[in-house]
């Protein structure tokens, strides 16, 4: 008589639910890592989706509420150059070298980002910058500002909370000037001279 043969079901099935479940559980945990690091924040401007789009996109859209002086040429790999302090040396002047990332016309932009000069080491890195656009009721657009890419320790946490204080400036800055009008440089502009005029003063 032949030998009975006696199957066993396959474990691999059950093998693959756990591997699975296993890289399931690594990508929540990473996710909720990456969440952890990311800076949020949302503004409600007083302006259409295009004339928001503009403010980002253009010189003249970034240097009515950003910074005095910017170089913008909107297209992937085009330059998105913030010049906080025009009058510093090439490579100080705040975002010097920054691109543009990614466009999707009066719905997102992306580009990367640096720390700024009294952050030297982190400043040698990159992070990145996610700007969307809603429209609310065809007069009012909502801005959403995400920026990732953080490392740990060292001036990365120092960069962080600059950051966390600086982009809600902006986004307020860019409100106003929808309410009120465009960003008047004169002062500042002043207060720079004055403060790159006083190590040479005190020669």
């Amino acid at each position: 008589m032949p030998a009975m043969v006696v199957s066993r079901p396959t474990q691999e099935p059950e093998l693959s639910m756990r591997h699975l479940a296993l890289a399931l559980c690594l990508v929540l945990s990473f996710a909720a890592q990456a969440a952890e690091r990311a800076i949020e924040k949302e503004v409600v401007v007083p302006a259409p989706v295009e004339k928001v789009w503009q403010s980002w996109t253009t010189k003249a859209g970034i240097e009515s509420f950003f910074a005095p002086q910017a170089e913008v040429d909107a297209r992937v790999g085009g330059a998105f150059h913030i010049h906080i302090d025009p009058l510093a040396e090439p490579g100080m002047k705040g975002a010097d070298d920054m691109r543009y990332m990614a466009l999707q016309p009066m719905k997102m932009i992306s580009f990367d980002w640096n720390a700024p000069p009294s952050l030297p080491e982190a400043r040698q890195q990159r992070t990145f910058v996610i700007v969307r656009l809603a429209d609310v009721d065809g007069k009012s657009t909502k801005v959403t500002l995400t920026h990732v890419g953080w490392g740990d320790g060292g001036e990365w946490d120092k960069t962080y909370a600059y950051f966390d204080r600086a982009w809600g400036y902006v986004l307020a800055n860019l409100k106003k000037r929808y309410e009120t009008g465009p960003m008047d440089w004169t002062d500042w502009m002043d207060n720079l001279k004055k403060a790159h005029a006083a190590p040479s003063a005190g020669k």
